[in-house]
């Protein structure tokens, strides 16, 4: 069966040349005939208006859109010779019309086209279906907010008639208790397309709403079009499936007798382009089953999740991940974690052995992170697996075989370390097999804006909040520096949902990224951060800075003044002025 015939089927194949304009006669659709009839590229009358296509018909769509009256019949000449042309409104709910339909056709052709013109309503129709057979809800004002339109889904999301709101400010969204909260005064406001989740009150749905901003050629805004999709559905299988994942994790912490990190339900944001060529190269090595993968970066960049993203997506993605902090253990105990004990191995040890977590990642994936601060003793027993696959526990006499892929990260050179005699140089070539470099958040600022809204995301709705970042805010973290990199980030965003009273965190995040870089140890404060700091603010910054720097070495104020060379009272001065306590 053949499909239905479109709108743009209508438009595109009619014989008739046909214009439509809006409410101020400016041209926001033509067909092709009617560029040819005009003489004229289509594209370039896209947006002018009809007076300068047709020159009577400018007074006439402007009387036509006042009386709410048909212009039928008219003659206007042009290149091709006279054109019949009749204008006739598009009628709205309420109100003025919302454009016009101008239709016109060679005089000389009008006997053989009469019986074949498509009528503008026609046109409307087809464009009305469209409309009301969106799933998504589409809401249209104008530029001052006022409701001009809204589809049948809207009205059954939102649980209203559209009699209800037609014709009126779309505020009494708000004053009637329908919504938490409406984009369309913020896209009004910024002029820039944005989006939010929104809860709606009468039908208990979750929307994601995006308002986008209309404009004519002036730059003045025409319309604000807001589409709504329901994602309460999606939201409910999201919340079902972390309780799942979390169930897994634990039953896998209880069997193996061990407290593993449990994988985080986090969404993996690759906007920039390092780090999407990071995660292609963990995938081809994920597909392959990849071992002796190194990844370097500094603290905070992500490469825990990098090596739960690698053994997620490898074949192995059924058998455990196992993770551990190399630098969060003494050395005996460290080898004992990773290698197990057998009964009596030494005083203390547990009366059957243990496990070790080389045998509990068997058929996994082992996690070595801060490998770079691993004794050298284990260093020569972990060398011995990479090359045998290999282990044996402590106080045991037989070897056991082990089949993981060892993934390794660290924050160090371990190039300077291996120089230094601190890590094996053999190891070191062992380990280095595959190597992925995720490059630090300041260099790489598009990642910044997907990762702020998801956790801000995130943080608002475990701790039930509402909160939003608007351009000011963003702008302060797109130029923040980031040592902590995106640890520090969701650290300062957490915070941020918690602790601010108001709904926008932006002078919140700002006066925190400004104290943050005020206490980094020499370093100058920024003034590419687009933040208020008046030139007071930026001295004593400085000052409070050089203070506590030269405070963590001295024990009374009358070094202080003598390493500062000002007087003791001075210093004493500075130092309560400024909450400093010596010696820290």
């Amino acid at each position: 069966m053949e499909s239905e015939i479109t709108a743009q089927d209508v438009v595109h194949f009619t014989s008739n040349g046909a214009i439509v304009t809006d409410s101020d006669g400016i041209v926001v659709l033509i067909n092709s005939r009617a560029a040819q009839l005009v003489g004229l590229n289509s594209a370039s009358i896209i947006g002018t208006h009809i007076r300068s296509i047709l020159r009577s018909a400018g007074d006439r769509v402007m009387r036509c859109i006042d009386t709410s009256q048909a212009e039928l019949g008219y003659s206007e000449s042009s290149e091709n010779g006279h054109l019949i042309v009749n204008i006739t409104p598009i009628t709205a709910r309420h109100g003025r019309p919302k454009g016009t339909v101008v239709n016109f056709q060679p005089m000389k052709e009008l006997k053989k086209t009469a019986a074949k013109i498509s009528s503008y309503k026609l046109i409307a129709k087809h464009l009305s279906t469209i409309f009301e057979a969106s799933s998504d809800g589409i809401w249209v004002t104008d530029a001052t907010g006022r409701i001009i339109a809204l589809n049948r889904a809207s009205e059954r999301l939102n649980g209203i008639k559209s009699e209800e709101v037609l014709g009126q400010n779309v505020s009494i969204m708000l004053k009637n208790d329908l919504v938490d909260q409406n984009i369309t005064p913020e896209v009004i406001r910024t002029r820039q397309s944005l989006s939010i989740m929104q809860y709606i009150k009468r039908t208990g749905r979750y929307l994601l709403v995006t308002g986008t901003p209309a404009f004519d050629e002036d730059g003045n805004l025409l319309l604000v079009v807001v589409n709504e999709r329901d994602m309460t559905q999606l939201n409910w299988l999201q919340k079902k499936l972390e309780e799942v994942q979390m169930e897994a994790e634990k039953m896998k912490s209880e069997l193996a007798e061990l407290s593993l990190q449990r994988l985080q339900d986090q969404n993996i944001v690759a906007e920039s382009e390092a780090m999407r060529q990071v995660y292609n190269i963990a995938t081809r090595l994920s597909k392959a089953e990849a071992s002796n993968i190194l990844i370097l970066g500094e603290s905070g960049t992500g490469k825990g999740m990098l090596s739960q993203f690698i053994h997620q997506n490898s074949p192995r993605a059924k058998s455990p991940f196992i993770t551990i902090n190399c630098a969060a253990l003494p050395e005996s105990l460290l080898e004992a974690e990773l290698f197990g004990y057998e009964k009596g191995a030494f005083t203390g040890a547990k009366e059957h052995g243990k496990v070790g977590l080389f045998e509990l990642a068997n058929e996994g994936t082992l996690f070595l992170d801060e490998i770079g601060d691993i004794p050298l003793a284990i260093q020569a027993k972990l060398l011995k697996y990479l090359d045998d696959y290999e282990i044996m526990r402590l106080g045991g006499t037989k070897s056991r075989k082990i089949d993981c892929l060892l993934v390794a990260a660290t924050n160090q050179d371990l190039g300077i370390l291996v120089k230094n005699k601190q890590f094996r140089q053999d190891l070191f070539h062992r380990l280095n097999t595959f190597t992925i470099k995720i490059s630090p958040l300041r260099e790489r600022q598009e990642d910044i804006f997907a990762l702020t809204h998801n956790y801000l995301a995130s943080f608002n709705r475990k701790y039930k909040k509402k909160n939003v970042i608007r351009a000011e805010g963003m702008t302060a973290l797109q130029n923040y520096p980031f040592p902590g990199n995106v640890r520090e980030l969701v650290n300062i965003l957490r915070e941020a949902v918690v602790m601010c009273d108001n709904r926008a965190i932006d002078q919140f995040i700002i006066a925190k990224l400004r104290n943050a870089q005020a206490e980094q140890p020499g370093t100058e404060e920024s003034p590419s951060i687009n933040m208020p700091f008046s030139l007071e603010d930026r001295l004593n910054a400085l000052e409070k800075r050089l203070l506590m720097k030269a405070a963590k070495n001295c024990g009374t104020t009358l070094e202080l003044a003598q390493a500062m060379k000002i007087s003791q009272a001075t210093a004493f001065r500075k130092l309560k002025k400024h909450a400093i306590i010596l010696g820290e």
